[in-house]
């Protein structure tokens, strides 16, 4: 293997490029799914995979496969990959990184004359934002049987369109029962993603490895109370729907901390409430809320203390509730094999590292039940991210896919 060199200056011009495909103006962006601006940049990744070399696939819900073929076509390939939809007004780098990271990742490899026996598999997946359908990762839930025909049938956008009529008119038809995938398809998976927090700039490490990935429950609380004009009805008569939601946002904040456990996080990140009108008692309010934790027994510890305080706090002021789990994913742990070859490859290159958790989720957490897997991550500026001004540099970008390439050369080919 001759030296394995990132070109760095052409990554960036080319993440700088997809970036253009967006409904927002720069630096934003914006990619909802199967939007135009979502079927430009499948289309930019699909033209970069296919001048390096590589055999193109897409399945039903139009998660993108392409293929560096190995010479044991026979034994599993080794996958890497993450998506390139984006949220409204987010940032470049997000999920964009562990794409275009990897077609660079495989161009350095050819450079340097590497003949893989495992063919290597960029994955390109589906929607792992919610944003159209309210559920994130549907392409890697999909694929892992977490989510099923039926399931995905049922989903519906903002507008009521069905999944089924959103996909047909982005040009996928074939039956969603193909999308699931068999487990032990993939020999590994690994994602490059910036961290999305602030601990690997903070310390100046500029590698991450990722030991296990946080998961979320979330969940959406319907209150129902009394409405009312807000001079007409005297305080003891009152029925507020807000003022029992802000009572049990502060219980979500509680019932985080009460766990013991650093990893535990819980967010009320939605609250709406109706009529909105200054002078009018609130009648009802929406909130959703996430829980995570990389350990299920503190994260569902949470869950209990969060319905208990909803219970209480209605029934104290006499508001109706009615409480929806929209998901529970259980936490993945990493492989603790591919873990060590990742820490080998930083120790090789005389990179520093520091073996940390993700408390983002991402479709690695769906993959974990298909194949080992693992995650490298790289700082991001601030740990922003979501945002705008979400920045990863040029260098830190290179290094993260030297990484990759370097651990994707070994999963490969045995060393």
């Amino acid at each position: 293997m001759q030296p394995l060199t990132v070109d760095t200056a052409r990554l960036q011009a080319e993440l700088d490029q997809l970036a253009t495909y967006s409904s927002s103006p720069a630096p934003g962006v914006t990619r909802v799914l199967w939007s135009t601006e979502d079927m430009q940049a499948r289309n930019y990744v699909k033209q970069l995979c296919g001048e390096a070399g590589l055999s193109l696939r897409e399945d039903s819900l139009g998660t993108l496969f392409a293929r560096w073929e190995g010479s044991a076509p026979e034994l599993a390939a080794v996958a890497s990959g993450s998506h390139i939809d984006a949220i409204p007004n987010a940032g470049r780098y997000d999920g964009t990184v562990g794409v275009l990271g990897v077609i660079e990742a495989i161009r350095a490899l050819q450079r340097a004359g590497v003949q893989p026996r495992r063919s290597i598999e960029l994955i390109m997946f589906t929607s792992e934002e919610p944003t159209r359908f309210g559920l994130g990762c549907l392409g890697s839930r999909a694929m892992a049987g977490t989510l099923s025909s039926e399931q995905l049938l049922a989903l519906r956008d903002g507008e009521g369109r069905s999944l089924d009529e959103v996909r047909a008119a982005a040009g996928y038809t074939s039956d969603l029962a193909h999308v699931r995938l068999e487990a032990g398809g993939y020999s590994a998976f690994v994602e490059l993603h910036i961290e999305q927090g602030p601990l690997l700039e903070a310390a100046g490490i500029p590698i991450g490895v990722v030991r296990a990935i946080a998961a979320p429950a979330s969940l959406r609380l319907t209150l129902t109370g009394e409405g009312g004009h807000a001079g007409a009805v005297l305080m003891p008569q009152r029925r507020d729907a807000l003022l029992a939601g802000a009572e049990i946002a502060l219980a979500v904040e509680r019932a985080a901390l009460a766990t013991g456990s650093p990893d535990t996080v819980a967010t009320t990140g939605v609250f709406r409430v109706e009529p909105g009108a200054i002078n009018s008692i609130p009648s009802r309010a929406l909130l959703e809320i996430d829980v995570r934790d990389v350990a299920l027994e503190p994260r569902n510890q949470a869950l209990a203390a969060i319905e208990s305080a909803i219970n209480a706090v209605c029934k104290r002021r006499g508001i109706g509730w009615e409480l929806t789990t929209l998901n529970a994913d259980p936490p993945a742990p990493c492989a603790s094999a591919l873990v060590g070859t990742v820490e080998a490859v930083c120790q090789k290159l005389q990179l520093p590292y520091q073996v940390m958790v993700s408390r983002a989720y991402h479709d690695s957490l769906f993959m974990a039940r298909l194949c080992p897997v693992t995650m490298i991550f790289i700082p991001c500026r601030n740990g922003v991210s979501h945002r705008p001004d979400e920045y990863a540099a040029p260098d830190d970008i290179g290094r993260g896919v030297a990484v990759l390439a370097h651990t994707l050369a070994r999963l490969s080919t045995g060393e």
